[in-house]
Parts: structure tokens; sequence; C-alpha cells
């Protein structure tokens, strides 16, 4: 890496064991209202220049082509030396949480990033919808009950095939935490939540795994 493009190491979290640590500062491209694409590949370009090396995108976000692109140009500017010195985490939509569209879901993630392997693969939240309509908010006569063993034994097969280095799930209360791990082999290794909840963290302890705080970018320009 180019000199002046130095940076201090970022400080990272120790994630469950065989688990990569997450950077502690991450970098949300969720947009509400969405921006253009071209707005999303400048910013993460600027945010690995100054530092950033997590980065939290999802098939809803429609930003995994743009983050893709922009860690391409990224390496190329001499920002960051490769792809594994990055953190990049994704999410399944409710419309995919069904066993059989999962790997399906994750591959279309890769193929938008244009890399081979995610650090960390989220059940974006704990529902299920009609699959193949893609859309936020979801309308109540398309929710669906998850089969949570199903869902979560599809996300185990992700792990083992090596196309995400960790699994996890995100905006789980308690109770449906309890679902997943009550068949899992390979446990959730984080819960993403939009802000740290006293209740979650104690019981993301108790079951060794990480209850992650977030607070998403709004607008990227």
């Amino acid at each position: 890496m180019n000199e002046e493009h130095q940076q201090t190491p970022m400080p990272a979290i120790p994630m469950p064991a065989g688990c990569r640590s997450i950077p502690a500062l991450g970098f949300g491209t969720a947009a509400d209202p969405p921006v253009e694409p071209e707005i999303v590949r400048s910013a993460v370009v600027e945010a690995i220049e100054v530092g950033y090396r997590h980065f939290d995108t999802a098939a809803l976000y429609n930003s995994e082509e743009a983050l893709g692109e922009a860690i391409i140009e990224a390496i190329n500017g001499g920002f960051v030396e490769s792809r594994e010195q990055l953190f990049i985490t994704s999410k399944l939509w409710c419309s995919d949480a069904h066993p059989q569209h999962v790997l399906p879901a994750l591959n279309k993630t890769l193929w938008n990033l244009q890399m081979d392997y995610i650090d960390l693969y989220l059940i974006h939240w704990p529902v299920s919808s009609k699959p193949g309509i893609h859309e936020y908010p979801i309308k109540k006569e398309d929710f669906l009950p998850m089969d949570f063993k199903s869902v979560w034994a599809a996300m185990e097969e992700c792990y083992k095939l090596g196309l995400t280095k960790s699994i996890g799930v995100s905006n789980f209360s308690c109770k449906k935490l309890a679902d997943v791990l009550a068949t899992a082999k390979t446990p959730p290794a984080v819960n993403q939540v939009d802000v740290g909840i006293g209740k979650l963290t104690k019981y993301g302890k108790r079951h060794s795994f990480w209850d992650r705080p977030t607070r998403k970018v709004r607008r990227l320009n």
C-alpha cells in the first residue's frame, strides 16, 4: 500500500472460535431514501481510503454491486492491498428465507460483489415472505412464518461450502434466537440489531455469540 494511504489498524472485536474478528467500526450502505449506485461507490472508495475495513450491505439495499465495484477500484488505487483486508457482511432477504432459496441468494450476492466469499452472512429478519416478491415494506398478506430449522440448515450449508466465513442473524429476539439454537449445529456468530439491547446482550453472552449493535448510514450524499 502507498505510504500516504497507510492507516492506524482498526480495533477488532473477537468472534466465536473459528470466526474472523470484526473491525469495530463498520460502514453501512443502506440509504433511505435510496441513492444512485455511483454515490454508494464513491462513498465506499473514500471510506476505504480513510481507513474503514468493515462494510455492511444486504440484498435489500441494492448496494452490493456498487460495493463490489468500489472495492476493486480501491485495490487498484492502492488504498487497500487486497480483498482479504476487508470484512464484508451481507444479508438474506425475507423472500429468500426459504431453505431452497438460501444458497442461490448467497450466490447472487457473491456475483453482485464479484467475490468468491463474504465474511458474514445474516438472516435479515426472523420472518419469511412470499418467494419472488422482493420489496420493503412487506405487504401483510405476503408474510410467512419462518421454518427456522430448515432455513438455518441452509445457512449452515453455505458456511460448509466456504461461501461465507461465518453466519448469523439480524433483528432476532431472544425467543427467535432460541428457535434457531434449538436445532443449530453451527450457532449464530452474530445477532445484528439497530441498538444495543440489554436483554439480548446478556442472552448472546450466555450462548457465546455476539449481539452487534449498529447504526446504519441513512444517506450517503
